[in-house]
């Protein structure tokens, strides 16, 4: 029961995140288009780690500055749009799921590649045996 209300929790936490990141005036985090891809709360509702990630070429360093210097803003935003007990306090961490999931496709896509290329002419089976 208490599991199922941490990631309602989360979940809530991390759509008003998404709207309050878009309305930060700080120009390191607004050049970024940053996205929340998610957030884990403590059970205690002290601190919360948010992932995000990035579009469009920017500097890691400049955009992680950007919101460490808003999380001021962003707490006093999400403590005044839900309804808790306490705000907890942020922290932001880069999210590289989707530069890691990129690169397993091209390399999937690669391996593919290479294994059409090894085919023997005439085959439909990649095991290089004919078929009538």
């Amino acid at each position: 029961m208490a599991h199922d209300r941490m990631n309602r929790v989360n979940e809530e936490v991390r759509k008003e995140l998404g709207d309050i990141l878009r309305s930060v005036k700080d120009p390191r985090v607004q050049r970024a288009l940053v996205s929340v891809t998610a957030v884990t709360v403590t059970p205690d509702l002290k601190f919360a780690k948010v992932y995000y990630s990035t579009l469009g070429a920017c500097d890691e360093k400049e955009v992680a500055e950007g919101l460490k210097s808003a999380s001021g803003y962003i707490r006093r935003e999400v403590a005044a749009r839900l309804n808790m007990r306490l705000t907890p306090a942020f922290t932001f961490l880069r999210d590289h799921s989707a530069e890691n999931g990129a690169h397993i496709a091209k390399l999937l896509k690669s391996v593919e590649s290479d294994l059409s290329d090894d085919a023997p002419a005439g085959t439909d089976d990649p095991s290089g045996e004919s078929k009538p």
